[in-house]
């Protein structure tokens, strides 16, 4: 018997509706976007079943919230034609590739955030109405902005600043919005924006409204990494101050998920692990990796460990690849390339359990 590539986690409540009455297109009411960096990849086959050929069987608004990588992941599928917008991101992600200046062991974080940038230019650019008026899809772009210390990017109040988030953050998560608070851009709706799907009492929180004029500075600083990539300032129709990726305060999207007027609200999750660690700063912090409340609603997907140790590397992608590779770019083309292809059977299985479904593969999350 083959091994199964796919695992399904349950919160209390999506596992009740699955237990009643499967799960249908019409049940989604948000699908969240994790940050992660390469390990994202591992979810493109996933993202073109569910966008490409799943979820239009239903016509419900759909809320899509991401953070890094996930949320160039649900930006690109908010685009006409998604499977193909979603196939040339996977092929544009693993393909990126910063040869460092002469002199120079590594890229400078000026280097890849100005290559960055060209490259969402030259993939969104004359799209950016089309992915803000998508008819169903509602587009939540997290970032991270810096207060107090961290209001500008600077050679040493930055470090200092990250060192103070990291030892409050340590404390208590909340703590941690001295230093930094989340800044979600949302796609616009009649005049204003859309609601978030998730309440915001855990951490402080302000929402903009995402345009064509702040797209590309708003994705961007959700993806820049502090000291990889520079802070994005003062983006347009935001407040002022410095932008980072929104992984740092949230890493996997650990919200307070609130059900929409009707429905279910099922929260549809392609991940790449089974837990849901709140910030970046968490990842140590193994007490707040349980589930809580907040995901009940939650149906999440991710891969096997076993059948994780067959891809390359007996791993999947990471930015450890950077340095794997660093001398070997068609090396980690190959070794990524193939991790991706490999997780085609992460959507297969899905798809099959959608036509049959069973609570036999689905654990408690």
């Amino acid at each position: 018997m083959a091994m199964k590539a796919l695992r399904l986690y349950a919160g209390p409540k999506a596992l009740a509706h699955v237990r009643a009455q499967g799960l249908s297109a019409v049940d989604v009411a948000t699908i969240p976007g994790a940050a992660g960096g390469p390990k994202g990849l591992i979810l493109g086959p996933l993202d073109r079943f569910i966008f490409g050929q799943w979820l239009p069987q239903s016509s419900q608004p759909v809320s899509l919230v991401g953070a890094s990588i996930g949320a160039w992941r649900m930006a690109t599928a908010c685009l006409q034609n998604s499977v193909t917008a979603l196939e040339r991101l996977e092929h544009d992600y693993i393909h990126q590739h910063y040869e460092p200046e002469p002199g120079r062991k590594r890229p400078t974080a000026e280097q890849v955030s100005r290559l960055f940038s060209q490259s969402l230019i030259d993939f969104y650019g004359g799209r950016i109405q089309e992915l803000l008026q998508h008819p169903r899809f509602r587009l939540h772009v997290v970032t991270s902005r810096g207060r107090h210390v961290l209001a500008r990017e600077h050679r040493w109040r930055t470090p200092l600043g990250y060192l103070g988030a990291f030892a409050t953050n340590a404390l208590h998560r909340k703590a941690m919005g001295a230093w930094l608070e989340r800044v979600v851009f949302s796609s616009p709706v009649g005049a204003g924006h859309a609601p978030l799907p998730f309440g915001t009492r855990d951490f402080k929180t302000r929402q903009v409204a995402l345009t064509e004029a702040n797209f590309n500075p708003a994705l961007q600083a959700s993806c820049s990494i502090p000291f990889v990539l520079q802070a994005v300032h003062d983006i347009p129709g935001a407040p002022r101050g410095a932008y980072w990726d929104g992984g740092i305060t949230d890493y996997h999207l650990h919200l307070d998920y609130q059900p929409p007027a009707s429905g279910p609200g099922i929260v549809l999750y392609p991940h790449f692990q089974p837990q849901v660690v709140p910030g970046w700063l968490d990842k140590s912090l193994k007490w707040r990796h349980r589930a809580t409340p907040f995901l009940d609603r939650m149906l999440l997907l991710a891969p096997n460990p076993e059948w994780v140790k067959t891809l390359p590397n007996s791993k999947l992608p990471d930015r450890s690849d950077f340095t794997r590779y660093a001398t070997d770019f068609p090396g980690r083309v190959k070794a990524w390339t193939s991790a991706a292809s490999a997780a085609r059977q992460m959507a297969d299985e899905f798809g099959q359990w959608l036509e049959r479904p069973s609570l036999a593969p689905v654990q408690p999350l």
